[in-house]
């Protein structure tokens, strides 16, 4: 049985994205920053008729808790197959580029960017020890340039998308790195998704949004990597403007 790893997995989109895995003969470590957050979650996973789960405690901000988790996990498996890096924050509002404070850039780039940096070289070499490693790392267009360069664009959060830009970034860069070996690396915006993080707005569900993200942590050896991907904005990966 294959082996993912999803952090920020206790709700939402994470959630479902672990519901997703696991319908499709995953076993998934829930990522949770708190592990009574993420038993609940476990009861109605299996309540749900969901048994191949299990809740890890992974704050992604504290090193400890990485290697932690990294300990945890590597005493049940050698191998980990897929690395899902699902774990932000958006910052609040309001976020200007020049009245936002310092740490509220340092608060959300230690989630939404470094933290998947350092969960990403924690687990890389139980990635590299699968067959078909996949990272799957959980962006935005709201991080696109030329859809913030835009005029009509209505949203101008300065904080969160220069994050989910620096993010995108980080993407390419390590799939670059990683381009001799069977691993496939993209970015992936699950939408406009009805959740806590969006005040319960959106145009798409939880479940859509878990789809598009399972969806590439799926794909065989002829899928892309080093691509960004929104469903719900863009066609195609290669016609992005990034």
């Amino acid at each position: 049985m294959k082996k993912a790893l999803i952090t920020g997995a206790n709700k939402g989109i994470g959630l479902e994205t672990v519901t997703q895995l696991a319908q499709n003969g995953f076993f998934v470590y829930l990522g949770c920053r708190n592990l009574k957050s993420g038993l609940a979650a476990i009861e109605k996973l299996k309540a749900s008729g969901i048994e191949n789960v299990e809740a890890i405690k992974l704050d992604v901000i504290d090193q400890e808790s990485i290697n932690d988790a990294l300990a945890e996990i590597s005493k049940k498996t050698e191998i980990l197959d897929v690395l899902i890096n699902n774990a932000g924050i958006s910052g609040g509002f309001p976020q200007s580029a020049l009245d936002a404070t310092l740490e509220q850039f340092r608060t959300v780039y230690e989630t939404n960017v470094f933290g998947v940096v350092s969960v990403t070289q924690a687990f890389i070499d139980l990635l590299k020890k699968s067959p078909e490693p996949r990272i799957v790392n959980v962006s935005s267009a709201m991080g696109s340039l030329s859809l913030a360069a835009d005029p009509a664009g209505s949203y101008h959060m300065a904080v969160y998308q220069s994050s989910k830009a620096a993010l995108n970034m980080y993407t390419v860069n390590l799939a670059y790195e990683l381009r001799d070996l069977p691993f496939k690396v993209n970015m992936v915006c699950p939408g406009y998704t009805k959740t806590d993080f969006t005040g319960h707005q959106g145009t798409s569900t939880v479940q859509e949004a878990g789809e598009r993200i399972a969806k590439y942590a799926l794909i065989g050896r002829d899928g892309p990597t080093g691509k960004f991907i929104s469903e719900e904005y863009f066609p195609e990966p290669a016609s992005c403007p990034w």
